[in-house]
């Protein structure tokens, strides 16, 4: 599964071995005589076959590995790269808690997700759920609320307001109310640079 929850296509894994069958069939068929020989070579192709589908299902977590997300921080700005799955995430602390976001610049506010209002101290039982936002998965009810302390690496600000989602949601997104209190948001070269 990826990161949001999608599965992969199961057809497309029994197509698969139906045709390494086939293959290693016809390999074994024509090779009959010298068996002991066919045995050991097709023991050695499959092993580096089932390396090779173990190496693909787990090249997400090996990529990270081999080239960790790095966060670069100046005095003045922060840089971080893409993710493997396109998007980019940022760990603000939220009243000294840290949350990871989804950067969103066609969001309008900073959006938390019931859980991480929770996380940071937020009473979700006692907002009110009055106002509605239009996302990709329709109308949903969302509440208004005040952060009092966020952090992102050396920015720090007070009384940051947000939005609390009263639908189901993956992750907390980050809007334009908190992006636009940098001086500068550039996306190139793979990585998302804020700067004030």
């Amino acid at each position: 599964m990826d990161r949001f929850g999608n599965a992969g296509a199961p057809e497309d894994l029994i197509y698969a071995a139906v045709l390494l069958i086939a293959i290693a069939g016809s390999y074994f068929w024509y090779n009959r005589l010298s068996f002991n020989q066919t045995l050991q070579s097709a023991l050695v192709w499959a092993m580096i076959f089932l390396g090779a589908v173990g190496i693909y299902g787990m090249w997400d977590t090996i990529s990270k590995n081999l080239s960790p997300n790095q966060t670069l921080v100046s005095e003045a700005e922060i840089s971080v790269p893409r993710d493997t799955d396109g998007h980019f995430y940022l760990t603000l602390k939220i009243n000294d808690v840290p949350v990871e976001f989804l950067v969103d610049t066609g969001a309008s506010d900073l959006v938390l997700t019931k859980q991480d209002a929770q996380r940071v101290g937020i009473s979700v039982d006692d907002l009110a759920f009055l106002g509605t936002a239009q996302t990709a998965n329709g109308e949903v009810r969302i509440a208004r609320t005040q952060l009092d302390k966020v952090e992102l690496g050396q920015f720090l600000d007070h009384r940051v307001f947000a939005s609390v989602n009263g639908g189901a949601m993956r992750g907390s997104l980050l809007g334009m109310s908190y992006l636009s209190r940098f001086d500068a948001l550039e996306i190139g070269q793979n990585r998302l640079t804020l700067r004030r």
